[in-house]
């Protein structure tokens, strides 16, 4: 379903247009200025109102039982790695640690989301969620060097450890990290929040592998490098998903194009529909996990089909992925009194 509004301001000549843009005004208002709102899909007209991807209630309860365990299973693999001497069970203790941080991060902001807009925050907090995700990515990053760092130490002088409270303790956070990745693996793909999430989660799975496996080797074979040794391969994992996430969410906070989208082949299908003579100021970008936005300025040579050209590209936007528009309507008379500059936009 497609809401389309346009409204029309008549009567400021170019002189004055090219006055107001050179003196930095927000709106020019020409003859046949068209400024509109067209928006498709299910999504309401209100960004701030817009279907949180990822951050529903049933990722909320997700992030509660993953919290409730994480958090439960936390003291006991801290008493375990004191006295076992384990470096691979402290080192996951404190990623854990990070874990129920993130967790209680990743659940406040899915509440703040879903809050309404203000006057002063228009487009509500969807932004959080993109804010948690980089610092969840951070906070795995800087986790995985310490780990590094504290496992470098222990190959140059290795400790020894009592491997069967190690390898309890181990496959008991196996299973709790087993449960609580499952639990929060269905909003992974939506939300770059509940990725962070996912991604500590996971992380922490990954070191009670790291950690049964030490301990296996340590009781059986005798070799005590094995614990820090699978410290720096938890950690390259860990690493290898916190970049990805740091990165697409700092992609998201510039304003980036999203990966998914040609803003060439949009341009050109804008461009192709009935009376658009061309199109300018294009801008596609993502404001929240799953919310594409999209703004641009159509030169309309046909009076009497401003508001068929306007119906035909939010269609077009549609069909490729973006069902958030802002398009401004243009005569030919308004083009042509673009001030001569270079355009910061495609």
């Amino acid at each position: 379903m497609t809401d389309s509004r346009a409204s029309t301001d008549t009567t400021y000549d170019c002189v004055t247009a090219n006055r107001q843009h050179a003196a930095g005004a927000s709106r020019v208002r020409v003859r046949v200025h068209e400024h509109s709102h067209p928006h498709a899909g299910a999504h309401a007209h209100d960004l701030a109102g817009a279907p949180v991807h990822g951050g529903g209630d049933d990722s909320a309860k997700a992030l509660r039982w993953a919290l409730v365990l994480t958090a439960g299973f936390l003291v006991a693999e801290v008493v375990g790695g004191i006295v076992s001497n384990s470096l691979t069970l402290l080192a996951d203790a404190g990623h854990m640690l990070t874990d129920v941080g993130a967790l209680a991060l990743s659940l406040f902001v899915t509440w703040l989301a879903r809050q309404p807009a203000t006057p002063r925050r228009t487009y509500g907090y969807l932004r959080w969620e993109i804010l948690a995700a980089l610092l969840n990515g951070a906070t795995l990053l800087a986790v995985s060097a310490w780990i590094i760092w504290e496992a470098v130490g222990r190959l140059r002088d290795p400790e020894p450890v009592q491997t069967g409270i190690m390898l309890v303790v181990a496959a008991l956070g196996l299973v709790v990290n087993a449960i609580a990745a499952k639990l929060l693996h269905g909003g992974a793909g939506h939300s770059l929040n509940m990725r962070g999430a996912y991604l500590h989660v996971v992380s922490d799975l990954l070191g009670s592998v790291a950690a049964v496996a030490a301990a296996l080797c340590a009781r059986f074979l005798g070799w005590s490098l094995a614990d820090p040794i699978a410290s720096i391969l938890m950690s390259a994992l860990i690493v290898r998903g916190s970049w990805s996430l740091v990165r697409e969410s700092l992609d998201i906070l510039l304003e980036s194009t999203p990966a998914h989208i040609n803003v060439v082949q949009v341009r050109s299908a804008l461009e192709g529909v009935l009376a658009v003579e061309s199109v300018h100021d294009l801008h596609v970008w993502t404001l929240t996990s799953g919310v594409v936005v999209m703004s641009a300025h159509a030169v309309v040579t046909m009076p009497d089909q401003h508001q068929q050209a306007l119906e035909a590209m939010t269609a077009q936007a549609a069909a490729h992925g973006i069902h958030h528009t802002t398009i401004q309507i243009e005569g030919r008379a308004l083009a042509g009194c673009r001030p001569a500059e270079k355009s910061r936009a495609i």
